[in-house]
């Protein structure tokens, strides 16, 4: 009996060096995204890979932001940054990149620069289907796809998110989404996660990093980091995410996004404004909504409508949502 139980033993022991060596390669899809307008750079990533949330994105507010993927050179994302940080644009460091990289064949990689300008690479080596989309702001990317559907549906989504004025996080997740629906990651999904950087908006103002959140092991990994996006942004970013700056319903009937719709109403005629940083949805707001509502012949009730907000911020001259 010992022998037997020995033999595989020593077999696997023999093995580990090896294994402990060989790293899974990031086959995945990411999107890097900024936007000049809002001050927002960020990287989002889905993989059949535990961890791909930790080893795919970087970003620095007002410097820019990169995914590395396929077999990755991590090291891309340090000196990324450090070039990015001093005025390079995308495409000098995609250069510089591809001609310091002895194996740049089997890399792929995605920058986005501190002027939102993009640049992207896929390796002649990388495993099929392997290949990259960008556009105005942005870049999708992918290997070990289904097919280019996956990025083509990437693009298509986070275009169609930015055209309907939806908060930056939700336009990665929607361009995530629609990439698994159309085939993703050909072995299946794992792990995912999102990076968004913004000067002065991470916890407490004391840094940049406005969102970091992973899932590491999941059977529905995108599902699961756009729930906890929606937790996230739920209790560090309310007034970005609730109407009326965000696209979500009230839910929460206290915070800075009440005090927020309580000055643009007051900016649009109805009702006080306020230095408060926290307000309840009482009768100070409710009172004043109501009567924006009548006078733009709007449904009359105690509630924040994506239309009603829109109308509110074109009528307080505010600004589109983040």
């Amino acid at each position: 009996m010992r022998s037997r139980i020995l033999v595989p033993l020593i077999l696997f022991l023999a093995a580990a060096p090896a294994l402990a060596q060989s790293a899974p390669p990031l086959s995945t899809f990411s999107i890097v995204a900024c936007d000049p307008e809002t001050g927002f750079w960020g990287v989002a990533v889905q993989s059949r890979v535990v961890g791909a949330g930790s080893i795919v994105p970087a970003a620095e507010a007002d410097a820019g932001a990169i995914a590395t993927q396929a077999a990755a050179n991590v090291s891309f994302k340090r000196r990324g940054l450090e070039l990015l940080r001093a005025g390079r644009s995308a495409e000098e460091v995609h250069d510089e990149f591809v001609r310091g990289d002895p194996g740049i064949a089997d890399r792929q990689f995605a920058i986005a620069d501190r002027a939102c300008r993009v640049a992207a690479f896929t390796g002649d080596s990388t495993s099929a289907w392997a290949g990259h989309r960008t556009g105005a702001g942005f870049s999708v990317q992918g290997n070990i796809l289904t097919g280019p559907e996956v990025v083509e549906a990437m693009a298509r989504a986070y275009q169609e998110a930015v055209a309907a004025r939806r908060p930056f996080g939700e336009r990665m997740l929607a361009a995530l989404k629609a990439g698994q629906a159309a085939g993703g990651d050909r072995r299946g999904r794992q792990g995912a996660g999102m990076l968004i950087v913004k000067r002065g908006a991470g916890y407490g103002g004391g840094d940049d990093v406005y969102a970091d959140l992973h899932v590491e092991d999941h059977v529905e990994p995108i599902l699961e980091l756009e729930r906890v996006y929606g937790v996230w942004m739920s209790l560090f970013h309310p007034e970005d995410h609730f109407l009326p700056n965000g696209s979500q319903a009230i839910a929460a009937p206290a915070g800075p996004h009440v005090c927020l719709l309580r000055n643009l109403l007051a900016r649009a005629g109805h009702g006080t404004a306020t230095e408060a940083e926290y307000c309840a949805f009482d009768e100070e707001v409710i009172t004043p909504l109501k009567a924006f509502q009548r006078a733009n012949n709007l449904p009359v009730r105690a509630a924040l409508t994506p239309e009603t907000a829109a109308r509110l911020r074109e009528a307080a001259g505010a600004s589109p949502a983040p």
